[in-house]
């Protein structure tokens, strides 16, 4: 099941056997990310976990860039 928040995130929740795989991705940048899953732990908590990751991608992506004056695929 996919949908989109409102900060443009589109996320993404596979349910596969005992644990959940949750992807994150941004609609601006494309930039995308996965976590993996207790589905017990509630789909509030690992959607807020894999905003968080992706959150963090973000940030190292642009400080990579910044430094290093050119993108770079991760």
């Amino acid at each position: 099941m996919a949908r989109q928040n409102e900060d443009g995130v589109i996320l993404e929740f596979l349910h596969v056997g005992r644990y959940v795989r949750v992807s994150a991705i941004d609609t601006k940048t494309g930039t995308e990310v996965s976590i993996v899953g207790d589905p017990a732990q509630g789909e509030a908590a690992l959607q807020r976990v894999a905003i968080l990751k992706l959150h963090y991608v973000m940030n190292k992506n642009a400080s990579d860039t910044a430094t290093t004056g050119r993108d770079r695929l991760v």
